[in-house]
């Protein structure tokens, strides 16, 4: 069984690549090279066996909790750039979907379930998936 939690969050980027010269940036990333912002919706799936005692794969207010902690508290209104778990990274959406999977992995395992898939919508045409290493 699958589930999947919804949450939002409003942050701002700019995509550059520190080892490279600004013009190079410039080339590479046109107009993101600048800061800018988007509306963010991040879909967690998570996948298990549903519990005979509980009726639930996971507990959603669990979830939530976790996604809360350990994402949205830290991204939502921020610099994606200097949120802690993207220090040194590019601040492409596809490496915001990988380093929340290694923020959220080992929790909703701890939680009894197995992260399944990190879904961003950046923009209405713009979406990213990630399914770990598998």
């Amino acid at each position: 069984m699958r589930i999947t939690r919804r949450e939002r969050f409003s942050s701002a980027h700019k995509l550059e690549n520190t080892r490279l010269k600004s013009e190079d940036n410039k080339q590479i990333f046109g107009k993101c090279n600048e800061l800018h912002g988007h509306n963010y919706e991040i879909f967690v799936t998570v996948e298990g066996e549903v519990h005979n005692d509980s009726g639930f794969v996971i507990d959603l207010k669990d979830l939530k909790k976790v996604m809360q902690d350990k994402v949205i508290k830290k991204l939502d209104h921020q610099l994606i750039n200097d949120v802690d778990f993207m220090k040194n990274k590019i601040a492409t959406t596809e490496n915001l979907c990988i380093s929340i999977w290694n923020e959220l992995e080992k929790p909703i395992k701890l939680l009894g379930a197995k992260l399944y898939k990190i879904k961003i919508n950046e923009t209405e045409n713009n979406f990213f998936e990630y399914y770990g290493n598998n």
